[in-house]
């Protein structure tokens, strides 16, 4: 085994760390899978509360349109203890709804500039209900209190 250094508690079954749980400072390397033990459901237009997008897992069943404000950067950056440099995977889950969740960006958020520059893909806010219903969006905070929003699947 490698020379690792760690700090805080740390524990190893066969030379393995099981799941991380909390705040992950640093680079984290390796493969699997991400479980979102909390989800959130959001089933009509409204302003995402900052806890809400803070489980990183939306779902909405809506049949009609939906628009999802998010929080402000202040709120989330709160929320998420966020800083210069806070990377934060969003992903919205439409594929029981029976029609189109679209994301607004809200105050002390921004579209990034691949966003703004390929709106069709890195800027796409819609995500179409049914078995295609599934987006993948970074946040990244450029301060405590403001965001880049990004669509990356």
């Amino acid at each position: 085994m490698a020379s690792t250094t760690f700090s805080g508690p740390v524990t190893s079954t066969n030379g393995f760390i099981g799941a991380l749980t909390g705040n992950v400072t640093g680079n984290v390397a390796g493969s699997g899978s991400i479980t979102h033990a909390t989800t959130a459901a959001i089933n009509a237009t409204a302003t995402a509360t900052a806890a809400e997008v803070a489980t990183g897992y939306i779902t909405s069943t809506s049949a009609s349109a939906t628009a999802i404000t998010l929080p402000t950067g202040t709120l989330l950056g709160a929320a998420l203890g966020a800083a210069k440099g806070t990377v934060f995977d969003l992903y919205i889950d439409n594929t029981a709804g029976a029609s189109t969740v679209t994301i607004v960006v809200a105050v002390n958020g921004i579209l990034s500039t691949a966003a703004a520059d390929t709106a069709g893909s890195f800027g796409d806010l819609t995500i179409a209900a049914g078995a295609t219903g599934l987006a993948r969006f970074t946040i990244m905070f450029s301060s405590a209190t403001a965001y880049a929003f990004t669509r990356t699947a």
